[in-house]
């Protein structure tokens, strides 16, 4: 059989997007090596997501979108030639309006559909909330009943999937431990906990800092608090300054955690979380403290692989054990990479994944 033809409808440009950096573009190498390649066409470059999700006038963010529409409509027209073997959409294949674009690549050939979130709640970034109504959550179902084959990320999703699609599957956000990997910590100095995320995910960590401050106020200088991907994010009293976030000092940050946070309020958006956080810390040797939210509490087996935390006493508790004693932040972290390595990492699912790319293109031959 020649080779597999993948079309990839990204929204980002390629190591920018958390979604398609884990649940694609991890697994690229390993498509190429079975002879699936992967032409990726994104419609928003960095600039363009600086300006739409800023404070931008109007009229900057409409001119992205006009051209954003001329990438999508110039991917997804049909082909006589060189037409795709399988055609695959993240999350959505345009960020505004309707379904057009999905139902136009569905012309061309089988779409694999793949989400990471429970993407039917309508959420809208603070910048653009004025423009809510152009960001259409009922396009979603039709999105998953037109792709020949749905991923999605844990079970929570898939649940809702499958009121709309017969074929729906489970591959869990992978990390790609021969990257992430484990490094020595140092035994001198502070012990440093860590929390790597976003500005649109530090609601997350804001309800866990009086449980920190009480840490902080505890060991005093044995330990050290960071924050990644949070630049703005400033607390005296934690004597934390966020840092940005950048491909290149990702990994180097977490391997110098000896503890890794995911704390995560309990709602209909957080049950749907893939468990990002706790993964990459965990491949990288951090001993990680998360909520019992959703799928973390089918990573984590409490006391085994790390530990889980609700109230703020528990926080505080865990937290502190794992500061006092080295060995437990040693077997821990040990523990959770293994977890990693056997039951999330892109070695661990790149088969299946390449499996079901193969089925949808047999399904257009």
């Amino acid at each position: 059989m020649s080779p597999l033809r993948v079309l990839y409808l990204a929204l980002q440009e390629h190591d920018r997007s958390p979604s398609q950096r884990y649940r694609i573009e991890a697994f690229e190498p390993a498509l190429h090596r079975a002879g699936i390649t992967v032409d990726e066409r994104h419609v928003l470059s960095a600039e363009d997501l600086r300006v739409f999700y800023g404070a931008a006038p109007v009229h900057q963010k409409a001119l992205v979108a006009l051209k954003a529409v001329a990438r999508r409509v110039s991917s997804v027209r049909p082909r006589l030639r060189s037409r795709p073997d399988v055609i695959f959409v993240q999350r959505e294949a345009f960020f505004l309006f309707n379904h057009w674009s999905e139902w136009l690549a569905s012309l061309q050939a089988p779409i694999v559909y793949d989400f990471d979130d429970a993407i039917w709640i309508h959420a809208v970034s603070e910048a653009n909330r004025r423009f809510a109504f152009l960001k259409n959550v009922d396009k979603l179902p039709r999105i998953v009943g037109l792709a020949h084959t749905v991923i999605a990320g844990n079970d929570y999703l898939a649940s809702w999937a499958r009121q709309h699609s017969d074929n729906v599957h489970v591959i869990p956000t992978c990390v790609d431990t021969d990257v992430w990997t484990s490094a020595p910590r140092s035994t001198e100095g502070p012990i440093t906990i860590g929390w790597s995320g976003s500005a649109s995910t530090l609601a997350h960590l804001k309800p866990l800092v009086p449980a920190l401050r009480r840490v902080k106020a505890r060991f005093k200088d044995r330990v050290r608090i960071r924050v990644m991907g949070a630049p703005d994010f400033r607390d005296d009293q934690l004597a934390v300054q966020g840092e940005p976030w950048s491909a290149t000092t990702e990994v180097p940050f977490l391997q110098a955690m000896h503890i890794g946070l995911m704390p995560l309020p309990d709602d209909e958006w957080t049950r749907g979380k893939c468990g990002l956080k706790g993964l990459t810390s965990m491949a990288c040797g951090a001993a990680t403290v998360m909520s019992p939210v959703g799928v973390n509490t089918t990573i984590v087996t409490h006391g085994q692989n790390g530990f889980l935390a609700n109230s703020e006493d528990e926080w505080v508790a865990r937290l502190s054990d794992l500061i006092d004693d080295h060995a437990l932040r040693e077997r821990l972290g040990d523990a959770g990479r293994q977890t990693v390595v056997e039951r999330y990492s892109v070695t661990r699912w790149a088969p299946t994944l390449i499996e079901l790319i193969e089925t949808a293109a047999r399904s257009r031959r």
